[in-house]
């Protein structure tokens, strides 16, 4: 049976879609942007500030589900500037530091709100 996801420390949906759904023990997340709940907006910096905000926010959602970033299967990410690649994957292995999951990263023309990252991810539930 379908169950919706919802985390109290990821930032509202900006559209009419869930944090996320589970189904069994797979958890399947929207794309998490790198909006702060508690500041409101999006964060200020660049794409380092981005990503780690993104991945905050998965977090909160796979916890908010069952699940964590170690149990996540796969990851999709878009990123709005492919040059930003290396260094959206220095912030990614500190989410990742230890069996990474598969992944699959495309680079965009445009990602809402004007941001330069989104990332939704495929999971396990502990």
């Amino acid at each position: 049976m379908k169950t919706i996801i919802t985390s109290e420390k990821a930032p509202e949906a900006i559209g009419p879609y869930s944090h996320g759904n589970a189904y069994g023990d797979f958890i399947f997340t929207s794309g998490q942007l790198p909006v702060c709940r508690e500041k409101g907006g999006v964060v200020e910096g660049g794409i380092s500030e981005q990503s780690r905000q993104s991945l905050l926010n998965l977090q909160y959602v796979l916890q908010a589900a069952g699940g964590d970033m170690d149990t996540v299967l796969k990851t999709t990410c878009y990123l709005s500037d492919i040059s930003d690649f290396a260094a959206f994957n220095e912030v990614y292995k500190e989410f990742f530091e230890k069996d990474c999951p598969a992944r699959s990263c495309f680079a965009v023309k445009d990602l809402p709100l004007g941001v330069k990252i989104e990332i939704e991810a495929i999971a396990c539930r502990k």
